[in-house]
């Protein structure tokens, strides 16, 4: 029985918790927030006997095996750090810390402890992430990646998506480095740096805000973002940020040496582009009804795994969770490497800073 914790009790800890007791062989032994009243209302809600308001008392007196840490990024670093060093596996919700530095920091304490450690990325583990992860694996491709596109989007237009942000000039958010930028985006970044062959990269970013956030009055945040990656192996990537474009695209495509892929995580459909030419206008009429032909076997696959309750809002994060715990109780490879993780940090790092800089923009006159 894995004996589980959680640390931050607000909307994200439900979404843990209802992950966490569907993994057989798992419990939830206590919560804590410094707030204690919302610690309390979350082990009402889960029926669990213990909860703090304090961390070290929750982790003493708890001897949890894993603790997801549901907090604001600002205290994951330190919060992550007590948690290994009381000898617990921790599982940090995205982003893994504020910067690279922290994030080194706390691989290395979990290497000298010998706990493991993962972060909340759990959209490269939705259905068509998995189905993507299978073939690349496979070969599909035929060879390293040439090329990326990651698209990741924010329903910022109707502020009604966005009002507690938008209405709080103290939000958590806007206290981060990289701002609303640095809350969300490693969901994108994350899927490019899977599929990068090397750890040398060059990143070119730019970022501004957009018009409609101008025309509220609202000039404190970044919400449109163009970014170039480059790796020393030559494979480029191409991500965007963008709460305007309509609808709000979730999109993903690796272009490989013979065959590439495109992956739709709002529709959760996944098309196969195989390096083949018709002859004459079978070019024009074959290769549309086999694109219909797939997704309509997409749709047919996303009913059984709906019938199978494999296809619930939270799958992948339930997916993650398990295979976190699988890779503490059978010592099998991290989900999400340390490489990655350590990666992804570099290039936030980098945007950021560029953002800021605004270095990589050019004004004609």
């Amino acid at each position: 029985m894995i004996r589980v914790g959680i640390i931050g009790c607000g909307k994200v800890a439900d979404k843990h918790a209802s992950q966490i007791l569907r993994v057989p062989d798992s419990e939830i032994v206590g919560v804590c927030d410094q707030e204690e009243l919302m610690a309390a209302q979350l082990a009402e809600r889960l029926r669990v006997r213990l909860h703090f308001g304090d961390s070290q008392n929750f982790l003493a007196t708890c001897r949890p095996d894993v603790v997801h840490i549901t907090t604001p990024p600002q205290s994951h670093y330190v919060l992550a750090k007590q948690c290994l060093e009381a000898g617990c596996h921790v599982y940090v919700e995205k982003p893994f810390t504020l910067n690279s530095e922290e994030a080194v920091e706390l691989i290395g304490i979990a290497n000298a402890s010998g706990r493991k450690i993962t972060v909340g990325n759990e959209t490269q583990f939705m259905p068509v992430a998995r189905d993507m992860r299978r073939l690349v694996q496979s070969g599909y491709l035929g060879g390293a990646p040439v090329h990326m596109e990651s698209v990741y989007c924010y329903e910022f237009t109707d502020e009604r998506y966005a009002k507690a942000l938008l209405g709080d000039k103290n939000h958590w958010v806007r206290r981060l480095p990289g701002g609303l930028l640095q809350n969300i985006i490693s969901h994108g970044i994350g899927k490019i740096v899977e599929y990068l062959p090397d750890e040398q990269v060059s990143v070119f970013a730019t970022g501004f805000t957009s018009r409609f956030l101008e025309s509220i009055g609202e000039t404190g945040i970044v919400d449109e973002l163009r970014v170039i990656i480059h790796d020393s192996q030559d494979t480029t990537a191409y991500f965007s940020f963008s709460s305007q474009i309509g609808p709000a695209l979730h999109q993903f495509r690796v272009y490989g040496p013979k065959n590439s892929l495109i992956a739709d995580y709002d529709h959760q459909t996944l098309i196969v582009m195989p390096q083949k030419r018709y002859k004459s206008y079978m070019n024009q009429f074959i290769p549309p009804f086999s694109d219909a032909r797939q997704h309509f076997a997409n749709g047919c696959r996303n009913i059984k795994r709906f019938m199978r309750r494999e296809f619930h809002a939270e799958s992948g994060l339930y997916f993650l969770i398990k295979a976190f715990y699988s890779c503490l109780i059978e010592n099998r490879p991290l989900p999400i490497s340390y490489r990655d993780i350590l990666l992804t940090s570099r290039i936030m790092d980098s945007i950021f800073t560029q953002v800021k800089c605004g270095n990589w923009e050019t004004r004609v006159q």
